[in-house]
């Protein structure tokens, strides 16, 4: 394979965050709320009561302790539960185009390159604030640079499948610098009236610049990997749903409509999938488990990446061996395993390798092969 590097990354964290004793104290009061408006037709079994939530199952469940978000105080609120984004004038900038300059500033930096060489834009994310235009061709304006941009979703793994989106364009020889960003502002999409899932996401935008080795080795930077391998793959699932969208407008009640999973199922199914792939990847790329420094996983749930590790590994993983950032991050869907990335890097060294492994909705799942060349 051509010598393509990621020569930069940039990570935007909200300044708010939300404790799981503040969400719970919440919705506890919700669900005390909503079971004393309906007891009547609790007692005659008409409707069955919410459950508490707590804690100590919340940590438990998915080794989330905290989470960023944008809009805290509607959150908490009992009566309102759902994040507030004021709607912006066309000629303001997006919030998601916000979030992007700030976590490509950072990647810019790191990369010793000003936004003018960019030449593609990339915005991947599991959702958007809007259809058209593009939250990628507004970035592009933003930062003031040429050649062209476009949004796309591929759910989690909307950041891996960036990448290799990102890595065919140079390769192509189409395109020379490509930014791709993912601004999840997975806050959106969830239902924090749903006990089972009510505090799995957070807020981020995390920014990735790919370039030509010699490119980034000529502008003396220090700390590139090397993209050698990659598999992705897609197999049709119901078991994590978002049917909210534009058809939806009508709808008696869109909080249905929003994230939805069966995550036993989820579980299932998805840990020999990913095991499976990163064990091809290593193949394709002839190397074996014990020559890879770092899984940079999916943040989705501790318990699924512990598991994942330690099928690969053959014993449990330690820190270095798979990071987490779930405890404080929570579920950003596709940002997770590049926050990962960004964070918990700097212990690899020259000529180490690691794996970057997205899956979720879909199922979709990428894992990328990366050497530190610089």
């Amino acid at each position: 394979m051509a010598s393509i590097v990621i020569s930069g990354t940039g990570l935007f964290t909200p300044e708010e965050s939300i404790s799981n004793d503040e969400l719970v104290a919440s919705f506890n009061q919700y669900v005390e709320q909503y079971n004393s408006e309906n007891s009547e037709a609790i007692e005659k079994s008409e409707l069955d009561p919410l459950e508490l939530s707590s804690s100590a199952f919340i940590e438990k469940a998915s080794g989330i302790k905290s989470r960023f978000v944008l809009s805290k105080k509607n959150i908490l609120d009992p009566n309102i539960m759902s994040p507030n984004f004021p709607p912006r004038d066309d000629d303001e900038m997006s919030l998601m185009c916000e979030m992007s300059l700030a976590a490509t500033k950072q990647a810019l930096e790191a990369a010793k390159l000003d936004a003018s060489e960019i030449d593609l834009v990339i915005v991947a994310a599991s959702n958007m604030e809007r259809a058209y235009p593009a939250i990628a061709v507004e970035l592009q304006a933003a930062l003031g640079c040429e050649g062209y941009a476009f949004d796309m979703n591929v759910a989690c793994s909307s950041a891996t499948f960036g990448i290799k989106t990102a890595y065919d364009a140079i390769f192509s020889g189409t395109n020379k610098k490509v930014l791709m960003v993912n601004p999840e502002i997975c806050s959106g999409h969830l239902n924090f009236r749903d006990r089972d899932c009510h505090f799995i996401f957070g807020d981020v935008c995390t920014a990735v610049i790919l370039e030509n080795q010699e490119d980034a080795m000529s502008r003396n930077v220090d700390d590139c990997y090397a993209i050698h391998e990659f598999k992705m793959m897609t197999q049709f699932s119901n078991t994590i749903r978002n049917n909210f969208g534009f058809l939806n407008r009508q709808a008696d009640d869109p909080q249905d409509l929003l994230f939805k999973q069966q995550g036993r199922k989820v579980f299932k199914e998805v840990v020999p999938m990913v095991v499976k792939l990163i064990d091809d990847v290593l193949k394709a790329g002839g190397q074996t488990m014990d020559k890879v420094k770092t899984l940079w996983l999916h943040q989705a749930n501790i318990n699924m990446n512990r598991l994942i590790s330690k099928k690969l590994l053959g014993e449990e993983p330690s820190d270095l061996q798979a990071p987490n950032v779930l405890d404080i991050y929570a579920n950003t869907s596709s940002a997770g395993s590049v926050i990962a990335f960004h964070l918990h890097r700097e212990h690899i060294q020259k000529g180490e390798k690691g794996v970057l492994c997205s899956f979720g909705a879909g199922y979709s799942a990428g894992a990328i092969l990366l050497e530190r060349v610089g």
